[in-house]
Protein backbone atom coordinates (compact mmCIF):
# COMPACT_ATOMS: atom_id res chain seq x y z
CA UNK A 1 0.00 0.00 0.00
CA UNK A 2 2.82 2.39 0.85
CA UNK A 3 4.52 1.56 -2.46
CA UNK A 4 1.41 2.73 -4.31
CA UNK A 5 1.49 6.00 -2.38
CA UNK A 6 5.16 6.59 -3.17
CA UNK A 7 4.73 5.79 -6.85
CA UNK A 8 1.69 8.08 -7.05
CA UNK A 9 3.64 10.85 -5.35
CA UNK A 10 6.49 10.52 -7.87
CA UNK A 11 3.92 10.84 -10.64
CA UNK A 12 2.43 13.98 -9.10
CA UNK A 13 5.86 15.58 -8.73
CA UNK A 14 6.62 14.95 -12.41
CA UNK A 15 3.21 16.26 -13.49
CA UNK A 16 3.78 19.42 -11.44
CA UNK A 17 7.09 19.93 -13.23
CA UNK A 18 5.49 19.37 -16.64
CA UNK A 19 2.70 21.81 -15.83
CA UNK A 20 5.31 24.48 -15.06
CA UNK A 21 6.95 23.87 -18.44
CA UNK A 22 3.65 24.07 -20.32
CA UNK A 23 2.59 27.20 -18.45
CA UNK A 24 5.89 28.90 -19.29
CA UNK A 25 5.42 28.06 -22.97
CA UNK A 26 1.95 29.57 -22.97
CA UNK A 27 3.22 32.68 -21.18
CA UNK A 28 5.76 33.21 -23.98
CA UNK A 29 3.33 32.60 -26.81
CA UNK A 30 3.95 36.12 -28.15
CA UNK A 31 7.65 36.41 -27.28
CA UNK A 32 9.64 36.89 -30.49
CA UNK A 33 12.27 34.23 -31.04
CA UNK A 34 11.10 32.12 -28.10
CA UNK A 35 11.73 28.37 -28.32
CA UNK A 36 9.27 26.03 -26.65
CA UNK A 37 10.39 23.57 -23.99
CA UNK A 38 9.33 20.00 -23.36
CA UNK A 39 9.69 17.84 -20.27
CA UNK A 40 11.64 14.59 -20.30
CA UNK A 41 10.78 11.82 -17.85
CA UNK A 42 11.97 8.28 -17.46
CA UNK A 43 11.04 5.14 -15.60
CA UNK A 44 13.07 4.56 -12.47
CA UNK A 45 13.20 0.99 -11.24
CA UNK A 46 13.88 0.58 -7.54
CA UNK A 47 16.69 -1.85 -6.63
CA UNK A 48 15.72 -5.48 -6.22
CA UNK A 49 15.14 -6.72 -2.68
CA UNK A 50 17.36 -9.49 -1.36
CA UNK A 51 15.92 -12.96 -1.42
CA UNK A 52 16.99 -13.68 2.16
CA UNK A 53 14.81 -10.86 3.43
CA UNK A 54 11.51 -11.68 1.76
CA UNK A 55 9.73 -14.99 1.40
CA UNK A 56 7.80 -13.89 -1.64
CA UNK A 57 9.08 -13.21 -5.13
CA UNK A 58 11.01 -9.97 -5.55
CA UNK A 59 9.27 -7.28 -7.57
CA UNK A 60 10.68 -4.13 -9.07
CA UNK A 61 8.80 -0.88 -8.50
CA UNK A 62 8.50 1.63 -11.34
CA UNK A 63 8.70 5.27 -10.27
CA UNK A 64 8.58 8.40 -12.45
CA UNK A 65 11.77 10.44 -12.51
CA UNK A 66 12.02 14.05 -13.76
CA UNK A 67 15.04 13.81 -16.06
CA UNK A 68 15.37 17.18 -17.81
CA UNK A 69 13.82 19.53 -20.33
CA UNK A 70 14.50 19.80 -24.05
CA UNK A 71 14.32 22.75 -26.43
CA UNK A 72 12.22 22.76 -29.58
CA UNK A 73 14.61 24.51 -31.96
CA UNK A 74 12.26 24.46 -34.95
CA UNK A 75 11.81 27.80 -36.67
CA UNK A 76 8.79 29.86 -35.73
CA UNK A 77 6.51 31.76 -38.08
CA UNK A 78 8.22 34.66 -39.86
CA UNK A 79 6.12 37.84 -40.04
CA UNK A 80 6.68 40.93 -42.16
CA UNK A 81 7.08 44.08 -40.07
CA UNK A 82 8.44 46.65 -42.50
CA UNK A 83 10.92 47.85 -39.87
CA UNK A 84 14.37 47.95 -41.53
CA UNK A 85 16.06 47.02 -38.25
CA UNK A 86 14.02 43.84 -37.74
CA UNK A 87 15.71 40.66 -38.93
CA UNK A 88 14.81 36.98 -39.03
CA UNK A 89 17.36 34.21 -39.41
CA UNK A 90 16.63 31.61 -42.06
CA UNK A 91 18.62 28.62 -40.85
CA UNK A 92 20.12 27.17 -37.69
CA UNK A 93 21.96 30.14 -36.23
CA UNK A 94 21.82 32.73 -33.46
CA UNK A 95 22.59 36.39 -33.04
CA UNK A 96 25.20 37.22 -30.41
CA UNK A 97 24.24 39.87 -27.85
CA UNK A 98 26.19 41.38 -24.98
CA UNK A 99 24.53 41.38 -21.55
CA UNK A 100 25.76 42.27 -18.06
CA UNK A 101 26.08 38.51 -17.48
CA UNK A 102 28.20 37.94 -20.56
CA UNK A 103 27.56 37.01 -24.18
CA UNK A 104 24.19 35.45 -24.90
CA UNK A 105 22.57 34.01 -28.01
CA UNK A 106 19.14 34.75 -29.41
CA UNK A 107 16.91 34.47 -32.47
CA UNK A 108 14.86 37.48 -31.44
CA UNK A 109 15.60 39.90 -34.25
CA UNK A 110 13.47 42.81 -32.99
CA UNK A 111 16.33 45.31 -33.05
CA UNK A 112 16.56 49.06 -32.52
CA UNK A 113 19.10 51.85 -32.14
CA UNK A 114 19.67 53.25 -28.64
CA UNK A 115 20.47 56.83 -27.64
CA UNK A 116 24.21 56.34 -28.25
CA UNK A 117 23.74 54.95 -31.77
CA UNK A 118 24.32 51.29 -30.90
CA UNK A 119 22.29 48.45 -32.36
CA UNK A 120 20.49 46.75 -29.47
CA UNK A 121 17.77 44.21 -28.82
CA UNK A 122 14.33 45.08 -27.48
CA UNK A 123 15.75 44.38 -24.00
CA UNK A 124 18.56 46.89 -24.53
CA UNK A 125 21.40 44.38 -25.01
CA UNK A 126 24.06 45.35 -27.54
CA UNK A 127 24.17 43.29 -30.72
CA UNK A 128 27.65 41.99 -31.49
CA UNK A 129 29.00 42.12 -35.03
CA UNK A 130 32.02 40.46 -36.56
CA UNK A 131 34.18 43.35 -35.31
CA UNK A 132 32.36 44.14 -32.07
CA UNK A 133 29.20 46.12 -31.25
CA UNK A 134 27.44 47.67 -34.25
CA UNK A 135 27.66 51.47 -34.10
CA UNK A 136 25.67 53.94 -36.21
CA UNK A 137 26.24 57.62 -36.80
CA UNK A 138 23.67 60.28 -36.05
CA UNK A 139 22.91 61.01 -39.70
CA UNK A 140 22.53 57.41 -40.89
CA UNK A 141 19.41 56.74 -42.94
CA UNK A 142 18.13 54.03 -45.27
CA UNK A 143 19.76 51.19 -43.37
CA UNK A 144 20.17 48.01 -45.38
CA UNK A 145 20.88 44.57 -43.90
CA UNK A 146 22.02 42.04 -46.46
CA UNK A 147 21.27 38.33 -46.48
CA UNK A 148 24.77 37.66 -45.18
CA UNK A 149 24.18 40.01 -42.22
CA UNK A 150 26.19 42.96 -43.57
CA UNK A 151 24.84 46.34 -42.48
CA UNK A 152 25.23 49.32 -44.77
CA UNK A 153 23.99 52.87 -45.25
CA UNK A 154 24.41 55.20 -48.24
CA UNK A 155 27.57 56.56 -46.66
CA UNK A 156 29.28 53.19 -46.14
CA UNK A 157 29.14 50.02 -44.05
CA UNK A 158 28.47 49.79 -40.34
CA UNK A 159 29.44 46.20 -39.68
CA UNK A 160 28.21 42.66 -40.11
CA UNK A 161 26.04 40.65 -37.78
CA UNK A 162 27.85 37.80 -36.06
CA UNK A 163 25.90 34.60 -36.69
CA UNK A 164 26.89 31.49 -34.76
CA UNK A 165 25.72 27.92 -34.36
CA UNK A 166 26.41 25.01 -32.02
CA UNK A 167 27.13 21.34 -32.56
CA UNK A 168 24.69 20.42 -29.80
CA UNK A 169 22.14 23.22 -29.30
CA UNK A 170 20.19 21.09 -26.81
CA UNK A 171 22.91 21.85 -24.27
CA UNK A 172 22.10 25.56 -24.40
CA UNK A 173 20.52 26.91 -21.23
CA UNK A 174 17.80 29.52 -21.24
CA UNK A 175 18.69 32.87 -19.72
CA UNK A 176 15.64 35.02 -20.25
CA UNK A 177 12.64 34.94 -22.50
CA UNK A 178 14.45 34.40 -25.79
CA UNK A 179 18.15 34.30 -24.91
CA UNK A 180 20.42 31.33 -24.26
CA UNK A 181 23.75 30.87 -22.55
CA UNK A 182 26.36 28.32 -23.53
CA UNK A 183 27.63 26.14 -20.66
CA UNK A 184 31.30 25.32 -20.28
CA UNK A 185 32.49 23.04 -23.04
CA UNK A 186 29.96 24.19 -25.63
CA UNK A 187 31.65 26.49 -28.10
CA UNK A 188 30.00 28.72 -30.68
CA UNK A 189 31.25 28.51 -34.25
CA UNK A 190 30.48 30.61 -37.34
CA UNK A 191 27.21 29.63 -38.95
CA UNK A 192 27.11 28.46 -42.55
CA UNK A 193 24.30 28.28 -45.10
CA UNK A 194 22.08 30.77 -43.26
CA UNK A 195 20.40 33.93 -44.48
CA UNK A 196 19.25 37.10 -42.77
CA UNK A 197 15.87 38.45 -43.92
CA UNK A 198 15.46 42.19 -43.31
CA UNK A 199 12.10 43.68 -42.34
CA UNK A 200 10.81 40.45 -40.80
CA UNK A 201 10.79 38.87 -37.37
CA UNK A 202 10.57 35.30 -36.15
CA UNK A 203 7.72 34.73 -33.76
CA UNK A 204 7.55 32.16 -30.98
CA UNK A 205 7.32 28.54 -32.14
CA UNK A 206 4.88 27.68 -29.33
CA UNK A 207 1.75 26.01 -30.70
CA UNK A 208 -0.95 27.49 -28.52
CA UNK A 209 -3.71 24.95 -29.14
CA UNK A 210 -1.41 22.00 -28.49
CA UNK A 211 -0.03 23.55 -25.30
CA UNK A 212 -3.51 24.30 -23.97
CA UNK A 213 -4.58 20.73 -24.74
CA UNK A 214 -1.50 19.41 -22.97
CA UNK A 215 -2.26 21.57 -19.93
CA UNK A 216 -5.74 20.03 -19.71
CA UNK A 217 -4.27 16.52 -20.00
CA UNK A 218 -1.71 17.16 -17.28
CA UNK A 219 -4.33 18.65 -14.96
CA UNK A 220 -6.62 15.66 -15.43
CA UNK A 221 -3.78 13.20 -14.84
CA UNK A 222 -2.84 15.02 -11.65
CA UNK A 223 -6.46 14.92 -10.45
CA UNK A 224 -6.78 11.20 -11.24
CA UNK A 225 -3.57 10.43 -9.38
CA UNK A 226 -4.77 12.46 -6.39
CA UNK A 227 -8.01 10.45 -6.38
CA UNK A 228 -6.04 7.21 -6.43
CA UNK A 229 -3.89 8.32 -3.51
CA UNK A 230 -6.95 9.35 -1.55
CA UNK A 231 -8.50 5.93 -2.17
CA UNK A 232 -5.32 4.26 -0.92
CA UNK A 233 -5.38 6.40 2.21
CA UNK A 234 -8.99 5.43 2.86
CA UNK A 235 -8.13 1.75 2.52
CA UNK A 236 -5.24 2.14 4.91
CA UNK A 237 -7.38 3.99 7.48
CA UNK A 238 -10.09 1.35 7.25
CA UNK A 239 -7.57 -1.45 7.68
CA UNK A 240 -6.08 0.21 10.78
CA UNK A 241 -9.53 0.74 12.30
CA UNK A 242 -10.49 -2.90 11.81
CA UNK A 243 -7.22 -4.21 13.15
CA UNK A 244 -7.63 -2.03 16.21
CA UNK A 245 -11.07 -3.42 17.04
CA UNK A 246 -11.05 -5.47 20.25
CA UNK A 247 -13.07 -8.70 19.99
CA UNK A 248 -15.93 -8.86 22.47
Amino acid sequence: MENALLIGLSRQVSLHRELDVVANNIANLNTSGYKADGAVFEEYLSPNARQNQFTGRDRRLSFVQDRSTWHDMSQGTVNQTGNPLDVAIDGKAFLVVQTPRGDRFTRNGALQINATGELVTSEGHRVIGESGPVQFQSGDRDITIGRDGSISVPGGTRGKLRLVTFDNPQRLQKDGGSTFRAPNGLEARPAENVNVVQGTIEKSNVRGVIEMTRMIEVTRSYTNTASLLQSQNEQRRTAIERLAEVPV
